[in-house]
């Protein structure tokens, strides 16, 4: 047999060790010696890695001298830790508890796929002995589903396949305005929300693979899809509007932390929502409050601090959550621009300390949190957002800083997230190298020491596309990493991704620093390698993921080429003053783009929203046809 990969083990398992031996895997008989509602979700595991090779359990206990798969709940073992041994007679898998018996069947399937080599009737598997343990109790992945894209729930089942078998065990979809609350049918209406009914499918079809599906409802800042709407505009800080970060237009953002009207709203919300999810956490944001105190609150905060007033209505909120038996999840970025009042905070409560740079400054945040006693979790990202392809280097530098960071301080766990910011413009394979990434760093922190080395193309081929897409993965991560071309040192996106989303901002903007003619052309050149390296037709998942990559890819190659027409007319020149071929030839590839929009996007998502998405593409178009 050919050396075993063990080097594609993902997450890396702490203890390995070869025997030597070969089991020759027929059809094997279950041995179950544990409860069977620990035993249902590994059979189900077992049942479909074997499928894939053309075989099956055996139906009545197997023919004499058949291998034998053994399952059991085993002492001596670490919270969520298994132990897997496969031997000539078959395989053991010992678990600690349900979830860890769970996960040496994840690693089994692994091993089966990765090793296994095919004869006559079966598979020779190599023999292995494995113990292993996560690091991080909570391993979690958050899903942006209120940045105009709301995912179909295929894609959503899926999602949870794939971080069950990463062994991630939570999952939050943050909410703003996309589920169907009763009686607040405008805020919702055209977004294609999620139902009660299929959040508690989900719900379901997460506890039977050990994901802990959170509710999450963002509760105080990041409010302006409801309060743009006639009826809930008195309940904001500023009804008149601010201008923010997060839409075109000036509109209220962020509810009135001293209105008694609020914890009435807020306690509708929760009393629909939550019945829907069997966690005991509840995840209420409270974060990025930028009008607080510009408005409505500004007497009170004169009064008592802008700090306090933010920490009494975060207890109000607390208030709200435990008259309904959950513990609150919040962002801790506000109250960690008032440390002197960190102590104050509930003790029951969570903080979840956010940061999406490979420099952000986990282990100093952390520190207020820790030295309080109060229970945290760390939340680096993807980098997906604001990029259209991702920052690959950044995402894995971030994601490691987060993991050491919550190793050194005994965070209860990591939450790698996944925002939208701006149209949601990124497909989500772009997501997929952080997801992969990040749940391998928080089971295992020696595999953070060697971030650097990771093989990530191969990782995120074998354990999300089953092997079977190589040349698409290594152009999803080379697409990922074009933006280290242009010069620029961006915050929370890319040079590329601004460049046409933000069209109206000449290049002497702060964040086009660096950004050179030269840049730009190896941008190009990056691309157009990438997309000459994507297999040509195929089907299925594979062909997919190629259709979207070439989308994403066309974008970069626009934006480049539009960044050194601008370059080349002046830094302030506005498009419209380019000249005329330059624009009828961008805004034709950039009206193809366009067009591509849709059918990348229904390929896994939603309708409802994607107007809005699609609309931060056509403000450059129409800047270049205006001229």
């Amino acid at each position: 047999m050919a050396a075993p990969p063990l080097d594609l083990l993902w997450p890396r398992p702490q203890r390995v060790r070869l025997t030597g031996e070969t089991l020759r895997l027929t059809a094997p008989s279950l041995v179950a010696e544990a409860p069977e509602t620990a035993v249902r979700p590994v059979r189900r595991q077992l049942q479909r890695v074997l499928s894939e090779s053309g075989l099956a359990l055996a139906s009545q206990g197997g023919a004499a001298g058949a291998p034998s798969l053994r399952l059991a709940l085993a002492t001596g073992l670490r919270p969520q830790g298994y132990r897997l041994e496969i031997g000539r007679q078959g395989a053991v898998l010992g678990g600690a508890d349900p979830a860890g018996l769970f996960y040496a069947a994840c690693t089994f399937a692994q091993w089966l796929r990765l090793a296994g080599e095919r004869l006559d009737g079966g598979l020779a598997v190599p023999g292995i002995v494995i113990e292993d343990w996560p690091d991080l109790l909570q391993r979690g992945f958050l899903l942006d589903v209120s940045r105009d894209k709301v995912p179909t729930m295929d894609t959503l089942l899926a999602l949870v396949e794939l971080l069950a078998s990463l062994k991630g065990n939570q999952l939050q979809l943050y909410i703003e305005h996309t589920f169907a609350y009763r009686g607040h049918e405008e805020v919702w209406r055209g977004a294609d929300p999620l139902t009660p009914r299929q959040m508690r499918e989900l719900d379901d079809f997460c506890r039977q693979r050990h994901v802990e599906l959170v509710p999450n409802q963002n509760s105080f800042g990041h409010f302006h899809r409801w309060l743009c709407h006639p009826r809930y505009r008195p309940l904001a800080e500023v009804p008149e509007g601010i201008a923010h970060p997060f839409a075109t237009r000036v509109e209220p953002f962020s509810l009135c932390p001293v209105d008694p009207r609020v914890p009435e709203l807020l306690a509708d919300l929760y009393d629909q929502l939550l019945p829907n999810f069997t966690s005991g956490l509840f995840n209420v944001g409270l974060d990025e409050t930028f009008d607080l105190c510009q408005g409505r609150s500004a007497a009170a905060c004169a009064e008592r601090g802008k700090g306090r007033v933010y920490l009494d209505f975060l207890q109000q909120v607390q208030r709200l959550v435990a008259e309904r038996g959950r513990r609150m999840q919040f962002w801790g970025d506000v109250i960690l621009e008032h440390p002197d009042l960190i102590p104050e905070l509930p003790r029951q409560a969570v903080a979840m300390e956010w940061g999406y740079e490979a420099e952000h400054p986990f282990g100093e945040r952390l520190a207020h949190f820790a030295a309080s006693g109060l229970e945290f979790v760390v939340c680096p990202g993807t980098s997906g957002w604001n990029s259209f392809a991702g920052r690959c280097r950044n995402a894995v530098a971030n994601l490691a800083a987060a993991a050491r960071a919550a190793q050194r301080a005994r965070a209860a766990g990591v939450l790698v997230t996944d925002w939208g910011d701006n149209g949601h413009l990124q497909p989500l394979p772009v997501s997929w190298p952080g997801l992969v990434a990040g749940s391998g760093f928080a089971w295992n922190a020696a595999t953070v020491e060697a971030a650097d080395g990771l093989p990530l193309a191969p990782l995120v081929d074998q354990h999300v596309l089953a092997g079977q897409a190589a040349g698409v993965v290594d152009a999803l991560l080379r697409l990922g990493d074009a933006y280290l071309h242009t010069g620029t040192r961006n915050f929370n996106g890319s040079a590329l991704f601004f460049l046409l989303v933000f069209p109206q901002d000449d290049l002497g903007h702060p964040r086009y620093r660096g950004l050179s003619a030269a840049g730009l052309e190896r941008v190009r050149e990056e691309v157009a390698a990438a997309v000459a390296a994507l297999p040509a037709g195929g089907s299925g998942e594979a062909a997919l993921v190629g259709r979207e990559l070439r989308w994403v890819a066309e974008l970069l190659a626009v934006a480049a080429e539009l960044g050194q027409a601008r370059l080349a007319a002046g830094p302030t020149v506005p498009l419209g003053d380019l000249p005329a071929g330059e624009r009828r030839r961008l805004g034709g590839r950039l009206e193809e783009a366009i067009a591509e929009h849709a059918p990348v996007w229904l390929a896994r998502n939603r309708p409802g929203g994607r107007q809005d998405s699609v609309a931060r593409l056509e403000r450059p178009l129409q800047l270049l046809r205006e001229g």
